[in-house]
């Protein structure tokens, strides 16, 4: 068989997905390689951030760290946002992944010198997982054109759910032989092989084509920091109040959760019915199976749904689905609290999160600027996201302290939010909508 029979039985593979172009299936999958394996790091040192924290924790503990993960964030942004403007696209990526790829080996020395480790563990792999992950997703804005990104984002979509479902099948098996801590190590290993991708997959589009059409701004302001950007922006701040107000619900979901998969493993533990195991790996062990399950119909979605919602209903739709979706199992919620409608609540909502959310809103960013897609995005995904969870932490704190809410109460909370997601989703939609008609003008034109 010939390469260009293969390249072309390949490129009819792929439109089964969506819509590729002779030429486009390579790069299209390498990308999707690269998040396959940034994904699949994350996973694997999620599981450890899980087992570290409530083992030495507790679930509420979880939610309070978020304020601290925020004052990094607030701390770090900015420097980022002077990286973008004083280094080239690559070197960029270089020096922030390489950090990230050195840091689980310096835990793994300290976990071994007996030094406790789930305050800072947690703290550092939510830095780790918005600020890589924001700037892979920016990497593949800047590479795609907006009509290309449309098409092409859902192939690399499909590598982010492969490498999470993959990602929590490696800590499932090799947590309980291999124990927590080495867990670490396989995370930075994993990392370090998608940075030389990068490289890679930069050097393939360099000499492909010339550096990708960075379309016009969505405003004409110069260079700012991030949080500038966001605010003056108004595409740009309705894009991080929904980010925020998405998290917000995320997270006082996990932390339903959390606290009836602390109770269980506490009581397993009592009743001497998981001999061996200690109160960690009981808790990494679930969930592991907790990631795979939604990871699973995450990839699900993203195989046979996610390109046909954007395909036959646009962007604007598919950005409201996730919100909606959130407000119907948060009010199953309120009328049965239990583990497994609790279970099957977040399943269902991170299986969505995770493929249809995840591709929709990084194409919300193909109609911006470089500095957008880059300074502006960084701050959205990494602050605005985080800090939707030190709301959480407050709603947590005082639902726990002076309401002493039960768990349909915090599910009763998290539906009304749930349509005010849906209002904000609507907004920007319409934005969208209005700035890619805008810009695909000049070409109409031409």
């Amino acid at each position: 068989m010939s390469d260009a029979t293969r390249a072309s039985g390949l490129v009819r593979a792929l439109n089964l997905l969506t819509v590729v172009r002779p030429g486009e299936a390579r790069t299209a999958l390498l990308l999707a390689a690269n998040v396959f394996l940034i994904l699949m790091a994350y996973y694997i040192l999620k599981t450890v951030r899980e087992a570290l924290i409530l083992g030495e924790g507790t679930a509420e503990l979880k939610s309070y760290l978020s304020a601290a993960q925020v004052v990094v964030l607030a701390l770090v942004v900015p420097v980022y946002g002077r990286l973008v403007s004083r280094f080239p696209r690559m070197t960029l990526i270089n020096l922030v992944t390489v950090f990230f790829v050195v840091c689980p080996v310096v835990f793994y020395l300290l976990a071994q010198a007996g030094v406790p480790l789930g305050l800072i563990f947690f703290v550092w792999i939510g830095v780790f997982n918005l600020m890589v992950v924001a700037q892979f997703w920016s990497f593949a804005n800047d590479v795609y054109t907006k009509e290309e990104g449309e098409r092409l984002l859902v192939i690399v979509g499909l590598g982010a759910s492969l490498g999470a479902v993959a990602g929590a099948r490696v800590a499932d098996r090799l947590i309980e032989p291999f124990g927590v801590l080495q867990l670490m190590l396989c995370g930075a290993g994993v990392l370090g092989l998608q940075l030389l991708l990068t490289n890679y997959i930069d050097r393939v589009e360099r000499a492909r084509r010339p550096p990708a059409v960075r379309v016009k701004a969505v405003t004409a302001a110069p260079a700012v920091n991030p949080f500038a950007m966001v605010f003056r922006t108004r595409y740009l701040l309705l894009m991080a109040l929904l980010m925020l107000m998405i998290n917000w619900i995320n997270t006082t979901g996990e932390y339903i959760l959390g606290g009836i998969i602390k109770e269980h493993a506490t009581a397993m533990i009592a009743a001497g019915t998981a001999p061996g195991l200690s109160e960690g790996q009981i808790i990494g062990d679930f969930y592991a199976k907790y990631f795979s399950l939604a990871n699973a119909l995450g990839l699900f979605l993203q195989l046979f749904v996610v390109s046909r919602v954007i395909k036959h209903r646009g962007v604007a739709f598919a950005v409201m689905i996730l919100p909606a979706l959130s407000f119907g199992v948060y009010n199953v919620l309120i009328f049965v609290p239990l583990l497994n409608a609790a279970l099957a609540a977040k399943v269902i909502e991170n299986s969505a999160d995770y493929s249809l959310n995840n591709t929709v809103r990084n194409m919300l960013f193909l109609p911006c600027s470089y500095e957008q897609k880059f300074s502006g995005k960084q701050a959205i995904d990494s602050f605005f996201v985080r800090m939707g969870d030190v709301l959480s932490a407050a709603l947590v704190f005082v639902g726990t302290t002076y309401l002493a809410l039960p768990s349909r109460g915090f599910a009763g909370v998290n539906a009304a939010l749930a349509v005010a997601a849906v209002i904000l989703a609507w907004r920007v939609g319409r934005h969208y909508n209005a700035l890619t008609t805008k810009t695909a003008a000049p070409s109409a034109a031409a």
